[in-house]
């Protein structure tokens, strides 16, 4: 019995904790975890794929402030019934223009502009996900280490329980025990039994999870890393989330792109002129130019640019009213984080105590039991405590590592980059440098996969 005590109090805590028979040396840490979320996330390359659309949307924006050159051909046929002059008649012309806005009140400048700013807040979005998805890593490994404790309690708990089964039917054999002791132990033994039944369920729904979110099974967790630094009070965490967290961020370049569509309404009120050269050649190689100068601009529409004014002005201040709503939920997302760190931090220090007072009770009662001053139900009751209380432990330290992983996500911090995972991490300008410019041709081929590559998608 006190070997087995001892055995709890060596590994309520435990460093390594394996599924199978493999080498410590092998065992996945949380960083390993979080840097295999990182790599295998599907969600994180939907969404860079996202960013990469919007990349482009800035060099469509930025074609519209250059000439645009088009080359045309045209064929005509006449056949001799159906001519005036009963006679076969072939032409052929071909047509080179370039055209280009040379005044539009900034209407494509500002298009420019606000496709940038999308692409930043599309980035914001990006960091977003990142977060959850190294958040769900880090629930899904604590889920884990905190299931395998359990089996673990579980089945030692079923050993006791065994040998106290053994020991009350060897009392009953001489007369110190009744047959209800027996009994009693027996349906210990079948509890017990059933928890360690549904603690390996709760291992196997946990693995599941686990692979979601890491991209594998789990083999050997090395255990719990030490915890990261945060701020020591909620208001220093809320002082660094409003200036840092990508939702604002994201609502802030939402804001900037919806005062440019404004600005783009009344712009398009306004006169344009556009100028354009030509120059066309025939069959008979007789050859010709142009060029054109076109200023324009609508007086009537039946009101559809002042609607397209007023519409812009309502999206604009519908994203300045959602950037002080995003400000609060943040807010509140981090004094319910703080708060939820708060209760695990006490929940750990109950569990500690709950657990050596559980130990205290359940060696009295063994004494007290052997002494004939308790009887086996006494023995059973402080056992099923002393489990109790050392699940607690499990189940408060894994949420109290979960919970500060959150506040660190409240805070706009959970990220591949402020953790110092180690790993070559996604690149957004790698693939905007690229395109931003409106190259003549596509340079997906050889840039795409140089990123791709650097995070080691390739």
């Amino acid at each position: 019995m006190s070997g087995f005590l001892r055995y709890f109090a060596g590994t309520a805590l435990s460093a390594t904790l394996a599924l199978g028979a493999v080498g410590a040396a092998q065992a996945e840490t949380l960083t390993d975890a979080l840097i295999a979320a990182y790599k295998n996330s599907h969600l994180l390359d939907q969404n860079r794929a996202l960013l990469r659309a919007a990349d482009e949307d800035v060099a469509q924006a930025l074609a519209t402030l250059r000439p645009v050159i088009a080359f045309a051909m045209t064929g005509n046929y006449t056949d001799p019934a159906s001519a005036a002059n009963g006679l076969e008649n072939t032409s052929a012309l071909a047509e080179l223009t370039a055209s280009l806005t040379v005044y539009d009140g900034g209407q494509n400048r500002m298009a420019l502009d606000a496709t940038k700013e999308t692409v930043l807040a599309t980035r914001a979005a990006l960091i977003g996900v990142e977060q959850d998805v190294l958040l769900s890593a880090v629930q899904a490994y604590m889920d884990v280490f905190a299931a395998l404790q359990t089996v673990s309690l579980a089945q030692n708990n079923n050993r006791l329980i065994a040998e106290e089964l053994r020991a009350t039917e060897d009392r009953f054999e001489v007369g110190e025990v009744t047959r209800t002791d027996v009994s009693l132990a027996q349906s210990a033994l079948a509890e017990a039994r059933s928890n360690l039944v549904a603690a390996n369920g709760q291992l196997a729904t946990a693995r599941e999870s686990y692979k979601l979110a890491v991209g594998h099974y789990p083999d050997t967790l090395s255990g719990i890393p030490n915890l990261p630094s945060i701020p020591t009070s909620p208001e220093g965490a809320r002082s660094v989330a409003v200036k840092t967290h990508p939702d604002i961020v994201q609502a802030q370049h939402n804001v900037t792109v919806s005062e440019l569509n404004l600005a783009r309404a009344k712009a398009a009120q306004g006169p344009s002129l556009t100028a354009s050269v030509g120059y066309q050649r025939d069959d008979n190689s007789e050859e010709g130019y142009q060029a054109q100068l076109k200023l324009s601009q609508t007086i009537y529409a039946g009101g559809k640019l002042y609607a397209a004014e007023r519409q812009a002005m309502a999206n604009m201040q519908a994203t300045r009213a959602g950037l002080l709503q995003t400000v609060r939920l943040v807010e509140l997302d981090v004094g319910n984080a703080w708060s939820s760190l708060a209760v695990a931090r006490a929940q750990v220090s109950a569990s500690d105590q709950r657990i050596r007072a559980a130990q205290l009770a359940f060696d009295g009662t063994k004494e007290e039991a052997r002494l004939g001053a308790r009887t086996t139900l006494d023995v059973l009751d402080a056992e099923q405590d002393l489990l109790d209380a050392r699940t607690a432990r499990v189940e408060a330290e894994a949420t109290q590592y979960t919970a500060i992983y959150s506040v660190l996500a409240s805070m706009g911090l959970l990220t591949a980059e402020h953790l110092g995972l180690g790993i070559p991490t996604y690149d957004p300008n790698a693939y905007y440098n690229a395109v931003s410019s409106a190259p003549p041709k596509s340079l997906q081929g050889g840039k795409l996969d140089r990123v791709l590559q650097s995070i080691g998608r390739n």
